[in-house]
């Protein structure tokens, strides 16, 4: 049986920040829960629990509940009103559609002082002759039964004939807790025949096994055992629904038990197909890597030459959180899965995936990745800045090393200032100014020189 669990608990107080200790309202309707326990130790400070359409046969373990105001318990197989008496400051009780049919039961309210509404319509109990009357005249603090006002002269009224009406009450009692006994004997009939017709395909599966009858299982197609799979289930489905049956607890527990196997039949059935359809190939056999974009985002592939990198932006949903996404460059692909789902991209050039980077943008959402290429590859347009900064770093380089190394790698010609060492050279090659009375002394020295006969008598 399914029973209230913590898990169960805390993701239906996420309105609470999942902090069950301080819940004060909860709705665990419609959970297939088959007993009631855990809340009055986990959730003591519980005002208004819901607990409508599910399957709990008995009221219990909420006794501790001394802040519960209201309890709604519509829609379940509660038979009887009992273990409400902790419950101090109750004011709201809804036992809508229920199997009360021990009106009787309806006392234990008496101690719950501040019980304003009480719900019974749908119950058997309400069938029973002098059923309103009995509810007035037991519990003389209500307001409200069935949504309906209880006038002063209503209760005058039914305080005067209680004893009467208590005792057709106790009477028709009986009567139903009589009919309620040959219900569960059938309902257990029926359920043990159920048994053995599950079991009568069991022993005959098993006996087509045997040497008596080797052909059978054979000569039976695939694809026809499978159409005659479907048409036993077709019956089944139409003998069970089609059955006349009591509506009661036990049907009710009956007719769940059998959708929820149906239920887990087919996934049983549709699990293998789902793991099928999520075996995407990726990489084939022979080792190639296929472009593959199964969650159909836009993308865009752009080879950022400037710079010597390639940008890939996915149109990744913008509220998606970025823990769904998961990044994987590789030197000649790159794969993103979104929620598990891959988009895989075939790179045109090979590039380094350790120096790759991604990014999410805050606006739109995109996420792009910035993957540097592998090959350092050098524009036509960019050859003499490319070399002038290459230059400069060697220069930088060898400045750290050595303070000579400076004048020896500067060109002469960019100095701004004269060298004085060369003034008077440059003088005498323009041939300007007075200075050239020196040198002509040097060439009638030099012309002398020339026409002199060494004599050696002299």
């Amino acid at each position: 049986f399914l029973s209230v669990t913590e898990d169960l608990v805390r993701r239906r107080a996420e309105h609470n920040n999942c902090e069950i200790f301080s819940l004060e309202e909860i709705s665990l309707h419609q959970q297939e829960i088959e007993k009631l326990e855990h809340l009055d130790k986990w959730c003591r400070d519980l005002k208004i629990l819901y607990l409508q359409n599910n399957l709990i046969p008995k009221i219990e373990n909420v006794g501790k509940l001394k802040k519960l105001e209201y309890l709604n318990v519509a829609l379940n197989n509660i038979e009887r009103i009992e273990n409400l008496e902790g419950c101090e400051e109750l004011k709201k009780l809804d036992l809508t559609a229920n199997f009360i049919g021990e009106l009787s039961s309806v006392e234990s309210l008496k101690c719950n002082i501040h019980l304003k509404e009480l719900f019974l319509v749908g119950n058997p109990c309400t069938a029973f002759e002098g059923y309103r009357q009995f509810v007035v005249a037991t519990l003389h603090q209500l307001k409200y039964l069935d949504s309906k006002e209880i006038e002063r002269s209503e209760r005058i009224k039914a305080l005067q004939n209680y004893p009467e009406v208590k005792r057709k009450i106790r009477e028709q009692e009986q009567a139903y807790l009589l009919k309620r006994a040959r219900e569960k004997e059938e309902a257990q009939r029926r359920m043990q025949e159920r048994k053995d017709e599950k079991q009568k395909p069991m022993d005959s599966k098993l006996g087509f096994d045997s040497p008596d009858s080797p052909q059978e299982k054979p000569n039976c197609a695939e694809g026809e055992q499978e159409r005659c799979r479907t048409v036993e289930n077709d019956d089944e489905d139409r003998k069970f629904w089609e059955e006349p049956t009591p509506y009661t607890p036990e049907s009710r527990l009956e007719t769940h038990r059998y959708i929820e196997e149906k239920r887990r039949a087919k996934d049983n059935i549709r699990e293998p197909k789902k793991r099928e359809k999520t075996a995407w190939t990726l990489v084939t056999a022979e080792g190639k890597v296929l472009n593959v974009n199964v969650p159909k985002l836009h993308f865009s592939l752009k080879d950022d030459e400037e710079n010597n990198q390639i940008i890939l932006d996915l149109a990744v949903y913008r509220h998606l959180d970025t823990s769904l996404l998961d990044v994987d460059v590789q030197p000649t692909y790159i794969r993103v899965l979104v929620k598990g789902k891959p988009f895989q991209l075939v790179l045109p050039e090979e590039v380094k995936p350790d120096s790759s980077c991604a990014k999410r943008s805050q606006t739109t959402g995109h996420l792009v990745v910035t993957m540097p290429k592998a090959k350092e590859i050098i524009l036509a347009k960019q050859k003499v800045s490319a070399s002038i900064k290459h230059s400069d770093c060697n220069t930088q380089q060898k400045n750290t090393r050595s303070g000579q190394v400076e004048k020896l790698e500067v060109d002469p010609s960019k100095y701004s200032f004269p060298d004085v060492t060369k003034i008077i050279q440059e003088k005498e090659r323009t041939g300007q100014g007075p200075i050239k009375l020196q040198p002509q002394k040097v060439t009638d020295v030099k012309k002398s020189c020339v026409d002199f006969e060494n004599d050696e008598d002299v």
